[in-house]
This record gives C-alpha cells, sequence and structure tokens, in this order.
C-alpha cells in the first residue's frame, strides 16, 4: 500500500496520501487545504543502501542526485530562512537568485541577468522594480505573479526559494478524489 505525494503550487506545500492500491498517472487528488488549488504528482526523496555513484563530471546542477547539489541546496535553504522577508537585502536576494539559477542549469534571461548584478551589487529592489517595469513581476524566473505589489512579490520570490513546506499530515487518498 503505497503513499504518494504530490505538490500544490499554489501554496507552495508538499503533501502525502495513503493509497489503498497503486494508482495510475492521472489519479490527482484535490488540495486539502483549499479544494480550488490544484496539485501535480512529486517525486518523493528515497534512501538509497549500497555504493556511492562517480560525481557527475559535467557539474551538480546535471544530476538531481547528486549529494552537492543536495548539500548546496540545504545550504541556500539555511541562508534563506535567515533572510527577512519585509526587507530582504537585495545583495543577498541577487546572490541567491543566481545560485538558483546555477544549480539548476537554467540560464538567466539577459534583462533578468542585469537585474540580478543590479541586485548584488546593493541597488533598491523597488528602483529596480520601477526601472524594469513588467520583468520585476516575474517570480521563478519567469512565471508572472499577477495583482502583487513590489513587497508581495518578493516575499512571493524568498517562499519559492526556500522551497515548498511538507505537511506532516498523511491523507487518505480516497477523501481526497473530489468524485
Amino acid at each position: 500500500m503505497p503513499i504518494y505525494e504530490f505538490f500544490c503550487e499554489d501554496n507552495n506545500r508538499i503533501y502525502s496520501f495513503f493509497a489503498r492500491s497503486v494508482i495510475d498517472d492521472k489519479t490527482v487528488p484535490i488540495c486539502p487545504d483549499n479544494p480550488a488549488y490544484s496539485m501535480k504528482r512529486h517525486v518523493s526523496g528515497f534512501a538509497v543502501i549500497g555504493e556511492a555513484k562517480e560525481p557527475s563530471e559535467s557539474g551538480p546542477g546535471d544530476d538531481m542526485d547528486d549529494p552537492r547539489l543536495e548539500a548546496a541546496m540545504a545550504e541556500m535553504e539555511r541562508e534563506m530562512a535567515t533572510m527577512d522577508e519585509e526587507n530582504p537585502d537585495p545583495r543577498k536576494m541577487g546572490q541567491l537568485m543566481r545560485r538558483m539559477s546555477e544549480l539548476t542549469g537554467e540560464k538567466l534571461p539577459a534583462s533578468m541577468e542585469e537585474m540580478v548584478g543590479r541586485l548584488e551589487a546593493g541597488e533598491d529592489p523597488d528602483k529596480l522594480e520601477e526601472e524594469y517595469g513588467d520583468l520585476a513581476e516575474l517570480d521563478d524566473f519567469g512565471d508572472s505573479v499577477d495583482g502583487e505589489t513590489g513587497g508581495e512579490q518578493r516575499k512571493a520570490l524568498i517562499r519559492r526559494l526556500r522551497g515548498p513546506s511538507r505537511d506532516p499530515e498523511l491523507y487518505e487518498l480516497r477523501d481526497y478524489l473530489g468524485e
């Protein structure tokens, strides 16, 4: 009897569901916190016993199971936990955005690269938001954040950089299938 994990982008949480049988890829429960939120299957981490695999020669971003990548992500998570959501340090914001890009292997668009460089130099995020307009409304390297002010955007970005939270409860899958 497996346990499946699903991620809710709307509230940035991972939920665990107990299933009495194996489910297909199309089965997706409704979010326990809000039925209007969408969920998608999340690949769970697991332990492997045995000999460690050789590290990838192409860098940590190429192999998501790379222990160096996991350690770097854990270090970033610790750094983000100390960041003030109300008044974040622009240098730290820029450094974290650049490091996330490097770790994931996602290249920043040229205008975002320029903005990150200016954050790293300590420029005021509000000033950059005015100057870059629509670019400043981008979160998570490209997803538009509608209706959010600059302060709300920074808080949302910090939350996303921290990664999803994990709901500690184990839910009965059949109770959340919405049929």
